[in-house]
């Protein structure tokens, strides 16, 4: 009996499985409000600088100044829209913004922010980069913690890295609300990154390890759900701190609550198996059985030990990264796949951290972003049944269209452009729910492990582009939603290079792969053990 037959006797997805998922998906709610909290903490508010404005009394601008005229993103139209609005009553002086710097300072309106690290640091104008690298280097720490934690899990452990993960966010993260400079916020920022992907990862990993077969699936969307309230409950809570550091605070102190999941989150058994700690493996099991209402008896458990399990092991340790080029199908099929992992991830982030640029409400256009990741995660539970190809084609297609056709929406119509934006999240967020499950039943048994890897290796890559994307504003300021469009199209057209893998048995080996593109001899019960990381679950009807 392997461990997916063992779950399915001691209860797949009863008690003990939905207890722990609830502690999986609380943190989920915090690791939206780190990942997103730079969409208001970063936000660029309308500014322009002192040495241009007509002075009052007290030595600030004149009451009833109009910031609108000093868009937060210009910095060559300070000087001209200032001037005219005073009908040009005011001299250009040697102090005034220029190419070299506004040498009397920046100030900034106040009307949405009170304060952010924008306004702190003066990132604006020759400064502005510094804003987008430092989001770049935070989705860095995401890269870094994926490799770093995911190295680590493996030794210590599924529950270790979570615990450590959710103690040095929360330290950290509070941290970051009391940086001296930008410098030290960055580099605190870049942990807080690390630690995001040590907490998702591996919670990710618990979870599928201990829930049956027939359930991961939906498992798995009940996660991101939770990742999804997050997403539009920081619309709220950001609306209601407009301060930068008291937001951040407000995020990250909660975290040192999760302290008591020392005394409630449970190791995973699967892992223990593996790492040869069979005693302490069996008693969680029977531990689980019980809560379940599925006592084991003695024999069942001596099952749960059998020798071909470890022989299996060793069989697919033989394989390694380099396998996923090394023949010709095998190598097409991944590189398509490598590239969908780093078009849905560059594009998800590109819109999600850039939604100022679309022109409402910034906390109206964040709470309908996180609406839309429900219906957008949901509708693939019915259309994957039906083709894994032609879902990643079309929402990808969905996304690519909508994001290219608001170039061509005047700024006046700001509704019709965050409409549009909102159509492209939906299929981007579709598109990516999709893209796990699909490479997953793409790459067969013995590298699928490496294929999921190296793709969520190249999804990170896309993560610390996206914001360096919006650096292309300088030379157009269309070009980044160009960028985001015609990316996912492209990807779209690559998709119908790819088998069609609804239904049908999954690959065991390369040879699979380079004789019929799927196995038709695989065994779909026997791959979830094996290897202990291996989240996905290898079912025709789709996993987490």
């Amino acid at each position: 009996m392997n461990f997916d037959e063992v779950l399915d006797r001691i209860g797949g997805f009863g008690r003990f499985q939905k207890t722990l998922y609830v502690w999986i998906c609380l943190p989920q709610i915090f690791l939206a409000f780190h990942m997103l909290v730079s969409v208001f903490t970063g936000a660029v508010p309308p500014h322009l600088c002192r040495s241009t404005w007509p002075l009052g009394d007290v030595g600030s601008p004149r009451l009833g100044f109009n910031f609108s005229i000093a868009p937060g993103d210009s910095c060559t139209s300070v000087q001209d829209g200032l001037l005219s609005q005073l009908n040009h009553s005011l001299p250009i002086t040697e102090h005034s913004s220029t190419s070299n710097g506004c040498m009397g300072g920046w100030e900034f309106s106040k009307e949405v922010f009170l304060s952010t690290v924008v306004t702190e640091w003066d990132l604006v104008c020759e400064n502005a980069t510094l804003n987008n690298i430092g989001s770049s280097i935070y989705m860095f720490g995401l890269l870094v913690g994926a490799v770093l934690f995911g190295t680590l899990s493996d030794t210590y452990g599924r529950r270790m890295i979570i615990l450590i993960g959710l103690a040095v966010q929360a330290i950290f993260g509070v941290g970051v609300a009391f940086a001296p400079n930008f410098y030290i916020y960055v580099l605190l920022r870049f942990v807080v990154g690390m630690t995001i992907s040590a907490v998702i990862m591996n919670a990710f990993v618990l979870g599928t390890e201990w829930t049956g077969p027939k359930r991961r699936m939906l498992a798995g969307v009940i996660t991101d759900y939770f990742f999804g309230f997050g997403y539009i409950l920081l619309a709220g809570v950001a609306y209601l701190i407009r301060d930068w550091r008291k937001l951040q605070l407000a995020i990250s102190a909660p975290g040192f609550l999760f302290l008591f999941y020392i005394w409630v989150l449970p190791k995973s058994a699967r892992w223990l198996m593996a790492s040869n700690k069979h005693e302490e493996a069996l008693d969680l099991i029977r531990k689980a059985a019980l809560i379940n209402g599925k006592p084991l008896e003695d024999d069942d458990i001596e099952l749960c030990q059998s020798p071909k399990n470890s022989e299996k092991v060793q069989d697919l340790r033989k394989y390694t990264v380099i396998d996923l080029v090394r023949t010709p199908r095998m190598r097409k099929q991944s590189l398509i796949l490598f590239y969908l992992w780093f078009v849905n991830v560059l594009v998800y982030y590109g819109l999600s951290l850039n939604i100022s640029d679309f022109g409402m409400n910034i906390y109206l256009t964040q709470m309908i972003f996180g609406l839309v990741e429900m219906p957008a995660r949901t509708i693939t539970l019915f259309t994957l049944n039906r083709s894994r190809r032609i879902s990643q084609l079309a929402f990808l297609a969905i996304g690519g269209l909508a994001c290219l056709l608001t170039i061509f929406i005047p700024d006046d119509l700001s509704i019709v452009r965050t409409v549009l934006a909102m159509v492209g999240k939906f299929g981007i967020t579709a598109s990516l729910s999709i893209v796990y499950i699909y490479s997953a039943e793409v790459f067969p048994t013995v590298i699928r492990q490496n294929g999921i890897g190296m793709g969520s290796m190249c999804a990170r890559a896309g993560g610390v582009i996206a914001p360096i994307i919006y650096l292309l504003r300088n030379l157009s300021r269309h070009a980044p939603m160009v960028v985001f469009g015609l990316c996912p199209l492209i990807g779209a057209a690559l998709t119908m290079f790819l088998p069609e893998t609804a239904h049908k048995p999954l690959p065991d080996t390369i040879e699979d792969v380079e004789r019929t593109g799927v196995s038709t001899t695989a065994e779909k019960s026997q791959h979830a053990l094996y290897v202990p990381k291996q989240c996905p679950k290898q079912n025709p009807d789709g996993f987490l």
